[in-house]
C-alpha cells in the first residue's frame, strides 16, 4: 500500500472509486480494466495499483460504498421517526432501494469472485459495512415492530438480505431479455424496485 498522508490516501481513493462508479454507469463489470479506470483518472494506471491491486477491490471498495449510503438512510428511518406501522416501516425501507440501484445491479454480480480477488482486509472492510447493515435493520425491526420475537427477526433478515440479490434482474430488463421472453411464451409481470420490494416486506412484515 502507498505510503502517503493519509488524505491523499483517502483522496485518490476516492477518485479511482468514483472513476469506476462512473464506467459502471455504462459498461458492465467485464468490460471495465484497470486501463480503463486509470484512463478516467487524474493519474496513470501504475498509481493505481498502490491503492488497489486488482479491478475487483475496487469494485468491493464501491460495494462497500454503496452499503455505507444504504446505511445512512436506514438511520435516517430509525432516527427520524418515534413509531411506524408495519406498512409504513415497509415503504419507508423499500423508498430507501429505490435509490440504490447500483447496490442491487452490485448484489446480482459474482461476489464470490469479487472477493476471493480482494485482499483480507479489504474483504473485512467490506464485510463491517454489510454487518451494519444487518444491525440497523435488526434496530428497526426491535423499535418498530416490538412484538416480534428473536426467531422472527432473524428468519426476516435471513429472507430478505438473499431476497436483496434477486432484485436488480427482476426489474432491470433489457430489449434484448424481453424479446426472449416474449419468444418463449414467458408470462411475466415487470415491477419497479418499489413494488417488488414493498411486497416483500408487506408480505415479511404481515402488512
Amino acid at each position: 500500500m502507498f505510503k502517503g498522508t493519509p488524505e491523499l490516501i483517502a483522496k485518490r481513493r476516492e477518485e479511482i472509486i468514483g472513476a469506476c462508479e462512473q464506467l459502471y454507469q455504462t459498461m458492465s463489470f467485464k468490460e471495465i480494466t484497470l486501463k480503463e479506470i486509470g484512463n478516467a483518472t487524474s493519474f496513470s494506471r501504475p498509481t493505481i495499483y498502490n491503492y488497489f491491486r486488482t479491478k475487483e477491490e475496487i469494485f468491493l471498495a464501491l460495494f462497500q460504498l454503496e452499503y455505507d449510503r444504504w446505511n445512512d438512510d436506514l438511520s435516517g428511518i430509525l432516527e427520524n421517526n418515534k413509531k411506524l406501522t408495519a406498512a409504513a416501516l415497509a415503504e419507508k425501507i423499500a423508498k430507501t432501494l429505490t435509490k440504490r440501484t447500483q447496490l442491487l445491479k452490485l448484489l446480482s454480480m459474482n461476489n464470490y469472485d469479487m472477493e476471493a480477488n480482494s485482499r483480507q482486509e479489504m474483504l473485512t472492510s467490506f464485510k463491517t459495512s454489510y454487518s451494519h447493515s444487518l444491525q440497523l435493520m435488526r434496530k428497526l425491526l426491535e423499535k418498530f415492530r416490538p412484538k416480534m420475537s428473536e426467531t422472527e427477526i432473524e428468519g426476516f433478515i435471513y429472507i430478505f438480505f438473499p431476497f436483496m440479490f434477486g432484485i436488480y434482474p427482476y426489474t432491470t430488463v433489457t430489449k434484448k431479455q424481453k424479446t426472449a421472453m416474449k419468444e418463449a411464451e414467458v408470462d411475466y409481470s415487470y415491477q419497479s424496485v418499489y413494488e417488488i420490494t414493498h411486497n416483500c416486506l408487506c408480505r415479511l412484515l404481515g402488512a
